[in-house]
């Protein structure tokens, strides 16, 4: 007795064979780029994915010989920035003590620049006192208690995340049954055949184990405290020199042992391949089978590619961050809006005053007033007093702290100038109250 497909009396096809090699391929790539952040994810690969095709051109890519690259075309990356985890440039930072100017830092600094630009202000939004121009923030993290270890493990997403990969599985097992059902063995095996490769895929690329890569300083080095520098944000790490060039210097690295020898990555290049294979086959098969059967396949596609679209709505940065504050213990940031650059540039002078021990010779190498020209480089007459009245001030011993104009630098200013510093001198002091305002700082 031979069972009938439901649509076998039907007299079209459905042609999707031209498009299901393309069909959710950003999606896949970006469901893939995840899959070394959730527990387990390598495991949870066996399903008809759509995208074959953009898949295995853009990780093929990471296989290195010239086989390869006749097959996959491109530039050939690292696997860190394969997947995202490295390439990101972080901002300028400044080390007040150790002397410290990178105009650019790594990836880790910028996750942590990221953390604190989403970070709302401490305190509840109240009204800035003091003249609004432009107006910034600034965030101070404290790193003192970080631990990072070179080598050390990056945390992952819990394994509930991956288990949602259950979805799609159980949709393509299900599709090959009613396949087999109704006796389309075709069908059944293109499904199975999409299963395997993107689930041999999935489990190759997801071996690598993510770790940090820090750099080791003297543990003679001066203390760590500095701040990097935005457009209008002040972000301050204060800490050991080596918490805090763990953040400015360290990095993602994923060692992939099951990846081939030699770093050429050889078993990535043979299963792009297999992927590649998959794209071709099912292009010129799909339309021999029934229409029963190209409504099953394309029902997998679909659930599949519903799965990889919640995985990309995922931020990929977003959860590297949260990775990256997890590793750190999750350090409060205390953040405060402050309404123009001059006080913006007191304020930072006295939270990284407050971490100098001015009883060591080596307190010296604190240098405000070099800050304040980092953040303010103005070269006015008006600016230059200004910054030495300033400067007198962080570096005073007084409690009571004063924002008047004195005659020494007045004596040589017109009148506007006159009006133009104690306008500015105004703005400083609003920066230090607001210093005074954050617990932590006052030393």
């Amino acid at each position: 007795m031979s069972i009938n497909s439901p649509l076998d009396k039907v007299s079209f096809t459905l042609d999707i064979s031209g498009v299901m090699g393309f069909f959710g391929g950003e999606e896949a790539l970006s469901a893939m780029s995840t899959v070394h952040l959730y527990q387990g994810r390598r495991w949870f690969g066996w399903y008809n994915s759509p995208g074959s095709y953009v898949v295995a051109k853009k990780f093929g890519q990471l296989a290195k010989s010239r086989f390869w690259d006749g097959i996959f075309p491109g530039p050939n990356p690292t696997p860190e920035e394969m997947f995202g985890l490295d390439g990101k440039e972080g901002p300028r930072f400044i080390g007040v003590f150790s002397g410290t100017d990178r105009a650019t830092t790594g990836h880790l600094a910028y996750l942590t620049a990221q953390k604190a630009k989403e970070t709302k202000e401490t305190k509840e939004k109240i009204h800035l006192r003091g003249r609004m121009t432009a107006s910034g923030s600034v965030s101070i993290i404290d790193v003192d208690d970080v631990k990072l270890w070179q080598g050390g493990n990056v945390p992952t997403m819990k394994v509930y995340h991956a288990l949602c990969a259950a979805i799609p599985i159980i949709s393509s097992l299900a599709t090959c049954l009613a396949c087999a059902f109704a006796r389309d063995w075709l069908a059944f095996g293109l499904v199975i055949l999409g299963m395997v490769s993107n689930g041999l895929s999935c489990f190759v690329i997801g071996s690598g184990k993510l770790r940090f890569q820090l750099i080791e300083p003297s543990s003679y080095a001066p203390r760590g405290d500095g701040f990097f520098m935005m457009h209008n944000d002040i972000i301050i790490l204060k800490g050991a020199e080596r918490e805090v060039a763990s953040i400015t210097k360290g990095k993602f690295v994923l060692e992939q042992p099951e990846m081939g020898d030699n770093d050429k990555f050889n078993i990535v290049g043979i299963c792009s391949l297999i992927l590649l294979s998959q794209f071709l086959l099912q292009l010129l098969l799909v339309p021999r089978a029934t229409l029963f059967g190209q409504v099953m396949f394309l029902s997998s596609l679909a659930v599949s590619w519903a799965y990889n679209s919640f995985l990309s709505s995922l931020e990929n940065e977003k959860i590297q961050t949260d990775l990256l504050w997890k590793s750190l213990d999750e350090p409060p940031i205390t953040k405060l809006a402050l309404p123009n650059r001059g006080s913006l540039a007191v304020c930072t002078c006295f939270v990284l005053h407050a971490g100098a021990d001015m009883s060591k010779k080596s307190s010296k190498n604190f240098r405000p007033k070099k800050i304040l020209e980092y953040m303010i480089p103005n070269d006015t007459r008006v600016w230059e007093a200004w910054r030495e009245h300033v400067v007198k001030q962080v570096l005073s011993r007084e409690k009571t702290k004063d924002f008047e104009p004195c005659r020494e630098l007045i004596a040589d200013l017109e009148d506007e100038e006159k009006q133009l510093l104690k306008q500015l001198l105004a703005d400083a002091k609003d920066g230090y109250e607001y210093y005074q305002g954050l617990d932590i700082c006052i030393p």
